[in-house]
């Protein structure tokens, strides 16, 4: 990381707790570390760099923050997913139409889910007839 960069993520992380321990960042749920490593893997394919991805997360938890959101980190996964979400839109990769039927498909396939079974995309009754997808 580069001084402003390094900068950036102290104030970032004074503002608003990042959940880590001794050994790095942590994970309460399984699809925080998928996101986690989804931006990882982003940076490393040049998609974007680590300084707009640090802008961009940075705005997403000033945003929340602003509008009196979580100052205790409980919500840093929701604000990493959102600044994603609107880094890849803004780059022209998502739109926010393929972001939001995306995530309704997503939401009708756990509603088609059975207790205890994984969420598939294929679970959504809508998705034989409809392929939704980001952009």
């Amino acid at each position: 990381m580069s001084r402003p960069e390094t900068d950036l993520a102290q104030a970032l992380a004074a503002d608003t707790p990042i959940p880590r321990d001794a050994e790095g960042p942590i994970f309460a749920e399984p699809w925080q570390a998928q996101a986690f490593a989804l931006v990882v893997a982003l940076q490393n394919r040049g998609v974007f760099t680590a300084d707009e991805w640090a802008q961009a997360l940075g705005a997403e938890i000033r945003e929340a923050l602003a509008a009196g959101g979580c100052r205790d980190g409980s919500d840093y996964y929701e604000r990493w997913c959102e600044a994603l979400e609107h880094l890849l839109i803004e780059k022209g990769l998502a739109s926010h139409d393929g972001v939001d039927a995306l995530a309704a498909s997503w939401a009708r396939a756990a509603e088609a889910t059975p207790h205890g079974k994984p969420i598939l995309l294929e679970n959504d009754p809508q998705r034989q007839t409809e392929a939704p997808s980001i952009r």
